[in-house]
């Protein structure tokens, strides 16, 4: 295998959903960059893949991004991962990316599992044209970010932590209109799977009496979408 850069993603759940390819490219590997060398390792054990796991994660990618390029160039093949999911979404793997292209070192990536393509194919709203917006800010910012899609036209995606799913769902109700609608996917792929429509204000007091867990994708229609009129309403 020729030595460059593979970007690899990894089953957001149902670990079936990985690829032969990337089986393939992960075995082949010299060297396999992980976000979480004990997450991963449980998936590489799963596949009996015995390639060097290495941790690259936000904490030390920037001092380490030089020393991957150089073994890269020197002949080694390296693959990265993240615990689940596509490298570089809303997870570590752009820096290494623009410093192998800045290098002139070959870059490959695989097609594979990503969450917000099914929560954004389910959420019954447009999505031929859509924006993805991933995590907003945990603090400072929130309120700001949201204010700036209030005419956004575009179906809109957002990752979002179990933790503050409320918050975000009372917040986008109070800026961009509580008859919004919206749908709400978790667990994706795994047994508990489910994907909650609605408009805002429903979706707000549907989970404010429930205990959520797992991986959250908010998808929200655009301002002039004409979704409104076909959604189906929380039973």
């Amino acid at each position: 295998m020729t030595s460059k850069l593979y970007i690899v993603p990894t089953p957001i759940g149902n670990l079936d959903d990985i690829t032969l390819r990337a089986i393939k490219v992960l075995n082949d590997s010299d060297i396999i960059l992980a976000e979480d060398t004990r997450t991963s390792g449980k998936l590489l054990k799963h596949f009996d893949i015995k390639g060097a796991l290495w941790s690259h994660h936000k904490f030390n990618e920037h001092r380490n991004v030089e020393h991957i390029a150089e073994r890269i160039a020197n002949g080694q093949t390296v693959s990265l991962i993240s615990d689940a999911g596509t490298p570089g979404i809303s997870d570590p793997g752009y820096l290494l990316i623009r410093t192998c292209i800045e290098k002139g070192i070959e870059i490959e990536c695989l097609p594979g599992a990503t969450a917000f393509v099914p929560a954004l194919v389910c959420s019954g709203l447009p999505c031929d044209r859509f924006i993805f917006e991933g995590f907003l800010p945990q603090k400072k910012g929130r309120s700001k970010r949201i204010e700036a899609l209030k005419e956004e036209p575009r179906t809109i995606v957002f990752y979002e932590s179990p933790y503050r799913l409320i918050k975000l769902l009372q917040q986008l109700s109070d800026i961009l209109g509580d008859n919004r609608n919206a749908s709400v996917s978790r667990e994706i792929s795994k047994l508990y799977e489910e994907t909650v429509r609605g408009t805002l204000t429903e979706l707000t007091a549907h989970f404010q009496e429930k205990e959520v867990k797992g991986e959250i994708v908010v998808v929200v229609e655009g301002v002039s979408s004409k979704a409104s009129k076909k959604h189906e309403p929380i039973e």
